[in-house]
């Protein structure tokens, strides 16, 4: 079905042929339009224009009314105060946009594809090979998945890249540290679960580093592993391949847990860049990019300075000859760039990394690799807090491990799933649970701009008031109720009936659905959605609690609120899917 023009648009194009026809001179001119509380939308336009071309503002809005094309869209315009105008729309207009969009049988709600999609490789989700994940690696993962479903949602070519952490000098100390303590893998291979043998692998690497931090000849003895390991030693290469291949396994329960699809073919870490480092160096060092210093390879910057007033450099290759993890990342840029043909790369990464990275793109572009036509983008995210307002660890002190803050939150979620349950047997309180708990840590991460810190709070996050997910779950469920008790009655559309106010105002926001999504997938900005879905409820909770559906007037009223409701629930229910959170039939 082809995409549907909002309201908003429509009535954006009447009011700009006005302008320009008033003023020619002037050509193509924004009238600005905006919702507003006076009327259903606000042009602000005129102000800036009438100033610009020495007119009287009052006297050039007048004229543009006079121009406006009215019909069936445009019910009233007025000018108010210096020159503004008030717009108010029809009924039979809202509720007919509105039934194009309950018309489209994709499920789109007539949202439009991209006409000339690029392509964006997105790198989120990146943990790391024999460490178990923690409460940090959340906002990566979660930003990340809900970016990818908005982008592919308007059409854009979006390849996923989770840059894992499995390479480095930790692997020499880890394989070194196993040679030595056989006995220390305490379970027998193939027989631990994801979890456990995550577990012992981050004990292993804990008792590594203590190891490689006190002992002198144990870090050289760990160090000459990690040369045989890039000189691809075949029993060195085999232990790390195990320590690999056990740790995704684990990152699959775990991601499968946050109901995200991690797929294995676009997991490309460290290790995958292997064959790229020397030669970007060569190209660095020949083009003069990067110059030698103190035996590193660095480039420098004439805007990044020290403390102390010196430079800070990017050391791309270390005096050893090792490699840092710049030459990691601008191999993957040169990889991404030119064997991926991507026209955009985002990397969801922690704010703390923002030095970093500018410094990788401004090399990348230095040395050509970047060009004007592809955007390098880091969506920099804040820090989880605890309640009190600090980073988020336990009691003892320590990280917060991932599957045991989603584990809490689905226990939470079920008490309140039980507590409110009517019908359900204990396996769907269970799923009705596991949905809702992940959901509201998942939404309580994307309501947030992704730039600031969050705290994290699971008693807020489960509740049934205020910006939840578990609010928006309840309304789409309230919704799935009436539609199920409506008997014979069936959603249906009247444009010819009059609405009362609460029907107007959610009709007008459920239209303007398709430009939230285009806005949030164009800025990278889930928590823009959010904000939307939350105001959709909560129009919708005006709307029950002002216009009875099924005890409604006539039989055509009860149908077309019936279609009102069908329309909000199928906006949530999209909305939601794009956030990645489940919305449940009942609950």
């Amino acid at each position: 079905m082809a995409s549907v023009t909002s309201l908003s648009d429509s009535v954006h194009q009447r009011l700009a042929a006005a302008l320009s026809a008033a003023l020619p001179q002037a050509g193509s001119a924004d009238p600005l339009l905006r919702r507003s509380d006076r009327a259903d939308f606000q042009a602000n336009g005129i102000l800036a224009l009438a100033k610009k071309e020495k007119a009287n503002p009052r006297e050039l809005a007048t004229q543009v009314v006079s121009g406006v094309e009215s019909g069936e869209l445009i019910k009233d315009v007025e000018v108010s105060g210096p020159g503004f105008l008030n717009i108010t729309l029809t009924d039979r207009a809202i509720t007919r946009n509105l039934a194009a969009r309950y018309a489209d049988d994709t499920g789109r709600l007539g949202v439009p594809h991209a006409e000339h999609p690029g392509t964006t490789v997105i790198d989120y989700a990146q943990p790391n090979v024999a460490k178990e994940m923690h409460v940090g690696h959340l906002r990566s993962a979660v930003i990340g998945d809900a970016v990818v479903q908005l982008l592919e949602f308007t059409g854009e070519n979006v390849v996923r890249r989770h840059h894992i952490g499995d390479w480095g000098t930790q692997f020499g100390m880890l394989i070194q540290y196993l040679e030595e303590h056989p006995h220390e893998l305490d379970h027998k291979a193939g027989e631990a679960s994801g979890e456990e043998a995550m577990s012992n692998l981050d004990r292993l690497y804990k008792a590594a580093r203590k190891l490689f931090d006190a002992d002198e000849e144990f870090k050289t003895r760990a160090r000459r592993r990690v040369v045989d390991l890039q000189a691809g030693d075949p029993q060195t290469v085999a232990t790390w391949q195990k320590f690999v291949d056990e740790s995704k396994i684990y990152f699959f329960s775990v991601f499968e847990k946050l109901d995200m699809e991690i797929r294995d073919a676009d997991i490309v870490g460290e290790s995958g860049y292997n064959d790229m480092l020397a030669e970007t160096c060569r190209l660095l060092e020949e083009s003069g990019v990067a110059v030698r210093s103190e035996g590193a390879l660095c480039v420098f910057f004439d805007d990044i300075k020290g403390p102390d007033g010196n430079p800070v450099p990017l050391i791309v290759q270390k005096s050893d000859g090792g490699y840092g993890y710049a030459a990691t990342d601008l191999s993957a840029i040169r990889d991404r760039v030119f064997n991926l043909k991507a026209n955009s790369l985002i990397y969801v990464v922690d704010a703390r990394q923002s030095l970093h990275f500018k410094m990788v793109f401004e090399t990348a572009r230095k040395a050509g690799w970047l060009g004007e036509d592809v955007k390098a983008y880091q969506l920099a995210f804040g820090t989880v807090l605890g309640k009190d307002g600090k980073p988020f660890k336990t009691r003892e002190g320590e990280t917060v491990r991932l599957v045991d803050l989603l584990d809490e939150a689905i226990d939470r979620a079920s008490a309140v799933v039980r507590e409110k349950a009517q019908d359900l047997s204990e396996e769907e309180i269970a799923e009705r649970g596991t949905q809702v708990g992940v959901g509201a840590v998942k939404y309580a991460d994307l309501s947030t701009s992704a730039n600031r810190d969050y705290k994290f709070d699971l008693d807020q996050m489960v509740s049934l008031n205020g910006d939840t997910s578990v609010y928006l779950q309840y309304a789409y469920a309230r919704i799935q109720s009436i539609l199920r008790k409506a008997g014979a009655s069936r959603p249906a559309a009247h444009p010819e009936l009059e609405l009362h106010e609460a029907e107007r105002a959610l009709g007008l926001h459920a239209d303007s659905f398709a430009a939230t999504v285009a806005e949030a997938a164009t800025e990278y900005a889930p928590h823009k959605l959010a904000a939307y879905l939350y105001q959709l409820a909560s129009l919708y909770t005006t709307f029950y609690d002002k216009c009875p559906v099924l005890k409604a007037e006539t039989q055509e009223q009860i149908e077309n609120r019936l279609f009102l409701c069908d329309v909000t629930a199928r906006t949530l229910h999209r909305g939601m899917d794009l956030l990645g959170i489940r919305t449940p039939e009942r609950l």
